[in-house]
């Protein structure tokens, strides 16, 4: 039996560990996010794993390797801060090519903004999970995470039907003074939920 955990061989025999589930119950009251298992040099069929967890080690080789949550949450609120930034510059071109109206560029470039805000809301959702924070508990001036998103997320439904009428005006005044409002309200939320996740 050998049991390798990031690259370290663990004493599973001497802690009592007989099994792949008494390894990871192991791990995870250590507080380490199990990202990657293999038995004897195989990934586990997960559709089979309450199985696998019953495997004894004996006779098998088992790596694991973890991460540290908080460590993970904060590389992924730095790409989304990132994500974020890059919007931001790809919101502010699309402003501005619509106000030189210059719609199929403007459009393209809003494209992008979509992409990266949607992916941030995702993103911020999964860490809380991750760390166990409800968003409702995150306030950003005395106003719920939730609420922001709920806000956010109809800023973004008027961009749709503005783009759906072609109403370029309303669509231009919506990406200079509401978006702007609201990025800076994402970026409050995510220092707050940096202070979060540190416990």
């Amino acid at each position: 039996m050998s049991v390798i955990v990031d690259q370290q061989p663990l004493a599973a025999e001497d802690l009592g560990l007989k099994t792949v589930g008494q390894v990871l119950a192991h791990l995870k009251r250590d507080n380490r996010l199990i990202v990657q298992v293999l038995i004897d040099g195989k990934e586990p069929d997960l559709r089979r794993f309450k199985a696998i967890k019953k495997s004894p080690l004996a006779g098998h080789t088992l790596f694991i390797e973890t991460a540290d949550p908080r460590q993970m949450a904060h590389q992924v609120l730095d790409e989304v801060e990132a994500q974020l930034s890059e919007a931001d510059r790809l919101k502010g071109e699309s402003a501005t090519l619509l106000q030189r109206n210059q719609v199929a560029p403007a459009i393209e470039k809003l494209g992008g903004c979509f992409s990266a805000w949607q992916h941030a809301q995702e993103s911020v959702l999964k860490v809380a999970q991750l760390r166990r924070i409800d968003p409702q508990t995150i306030k950003v001036h005395g106003r719920a995470f939730t609420e922001l998103l709920a806000e956010f997320t109809a800023n973004l439904r008027q961009i749709r039907d503005a783009l759906d009428v072609r109403d370029f005006a309303t669509l231009t005044d919506i990406l200079a003074h509401k978006m702007n409002r609201a990025v800076e309200q994402w970026r409050e939320a995510l220092r707050y939920f940096r202070g979060a996740i540190c416990f």
